[in-house]
């Protein structure tokens, strides 16, 4: 029993740290990557801004409120609030894609001990 509780907590693990973020990365990038392609040339900063929009407005939005605008200032300040998002979402995208890589290389070296330590036994 005991057994069973830890593997369904280390694929709810697996599932949070690595197949979530790698999944939303990719299906943005799917999903973003027409946009970004000039003349068969694809603006990877673009493309990086583009997909780090998810993962970086809700901080945004913490910081910068649009209030007293008129609807021009309004509609500046969401865009100013998309672009600097998109910023922080990229480097926090790139940063949970590494503990991503962290975590498998992790598991790697955590199932080949375990492997090694059963044949011995």
């Amino acid at each position: 029993m005991i057994c069973m509780e830890v593997n369904e907590m280390r694929i709810n693990e697996f599932m949070k740290k690595v197949i979530i973020p790698v999944g939303a990365a990719v299906f943005l990038g799917v999903l973003f990557y027409p946009l970004c392609v000039e003349q068969g040339q694809c603006d990877y900063l673009k493309l990086w801004m583009f997909v780090g929009i998810p993962f970086g407005v809700q901080r945004m939005f913490l910081w910068i409120i649009p209030r007293s605008f008129d609807i021009g200032g309004t509609v500046g300040m969401f865009v100013f609030n998309l672009l600097i998002g998109g910023v922080i979402g990229g480097f926090v995208l790139v940063w949970r894609l590494l503990m991503a890589v962290c975590y498998l290389a992790k598991m790697a070296v955590t199932g080949i001990s375990r492997m090694v330590s059963a044949k011995t036994v």
